[in-house]
């Protein structure tokens, strides 16, 4: 037997090593993008810096010191530089993937940062395996913008696991649906006709808006708004803010709010201000062909009749009158059964005087009706 040569019994004293191997080694030196590791190998191990983060231009001197100890996983045993190439990253992602079927085959609940805002969703990491979570699965409610997720810890569950075409599937939308289900079935415990609640304003629209009593939407139905008129909703409330309502019935799920708190009707005590013969002071609020309606105080209109407006004749309401207009005029009729009232301006004009009464005949004048 020959004797070997010191350079052979070295060689032959360090490993060997395959692609796609797992090895471990001491940091030898850290440069601004990329790890050097003493791996026991007749070659040193490098990792760039992609191959260790997904960030981009992070220093790895900041991440890495001289003389840590790590794994990577071996992508080339020859790197064309004489040296092996190493990917942290991908060992990572490996026993990420492995993490993700684990959680995939119990539905466990993960919980991570959003790494990506997507053009048809998020994407997040664990443990350098990532995760797709659809548009259409990231809530349980439409959202047309999911920049405000960006940077944000979510929870979700892995739906689908094919780690070999890339596609793992999370699902945020069934966590929120099943957590709102309970807070639902809490809240209509809770809640009773007549009950004050706090809620958001979720959606408005022409007929009314939706509010979030956390479990479950409430309608405030325009005709609900106010103890007087409200032409546009969406000028009185905007989406986002707290607001307190009265809830005034409740059918399954449905529940239907009301802002007319009892406390406030002004017909509480109508039949005292505006008993017939009361001259009052109100809004022209708008007009017909036969009079205009004059709103006395929110919630409390009037019938100005076309016939009632002056003692000298008047063809339509807006010949004489405006909307807006502020006018006076006597109560002439108080009706609290049906909440209506009539007035009149005629009833406030003086008489003419005596003197300036003049006799004229009509027996040929046309009739009014």
């Amino acid at each position: 037997m020959s004797e070997l040569s010191f350079e052979q019994m070295l060689e032959e004293s360090l490993k060997t090593i395959r692609t796609g191997e797992i090895v471990t080694g001491k940091v030898i030196d850290v440069k601004e993008d990329e790890i050097v590791l003493n791996i026991g190998y007749k070659s040193d191990g490098i990792i760039p810096r992609s191959e260790y983060t997904n960030e981009n231009g992070v220093d790895l001197r900041t991440l890495v010191q001289v003389g840590d100890e790590m794994e990577a996983k071996v992508v080339k045993v020859n790197d064309g530089e004489g040296q092996v190439a190493l990917s942290y990253k991908r060992l990572a992602a490996d026993r990420g993937n492995k993490r993700l079927e684990e959680a995939f085959n119990n539905q466990e609940v993960l919980t991570a940062k959003v790494a990506q805002v997507l053009d048809g969703g998020l994407s997040v990491v664990i443990d350098e395996a990532r995760i797709f979570i659809p548009a259409s699965l990231v809530s349980d409610s439409y959202e047309k913008d999911l920049s405000k997720y960006a940077g944000q810890e979510i929870q979700f569950v892995i739906t689908e696991f094919n780690p070999r075409r890339r596609r793992v599937i999370g699902d945020r939308k069934q966590l929120m649906a099943a957590k709102r289900a309970e807070m639902q079935k809490e809240l209509f415990e809770r809640i009773h006709v007549g009950d004050v609640v706090e809620g958001v304003i979720k959606n408005v629209t022409d007929f009314g808006a939706f509010i979030d009593l956390g479990g479950a939407d409430g309608l405030l139905h325009i005709s609900e708004m106010s103890w007087g008129r409200v032409e546009n909703p969406k000028k009185v409330f905007k989406s986002g803010e707290t607001i307190k309502a009265l809830i005034k019935d409740i059918s399954g799920e449905k529940i239907a709010l009301s802002l007319k708190f009892p406390e406030a009707n002004p017909w509480a005590d109508a039949a005292t201000k505006y008993a017939v013969g009361n001259v009052v002071v109100g809004r022209v609020a708008r007009m017909t062909d036969f009079g205009a309606f004059v709103e006395l105080e929110p919630g409390v209109d009037a019938l100005l009749h076309v016939s009632q407006i002056s003692r000298e004749h008047v063809e339509k309401p807006s010949d004489v009158l405006k909307v807006n207009q502020e006018i006076e005029a006597k109560i002439v009729d108080f009706n609290e059964q049906d909440r209506k009232i009539s007035l009149s301006m005629k009833a406030l004009e003086a008489a003419a005087p005596e003197a300036d009464v003049v006799d004229v005949d009509y027996s040929d004048a046309p009739v009014e009706e």
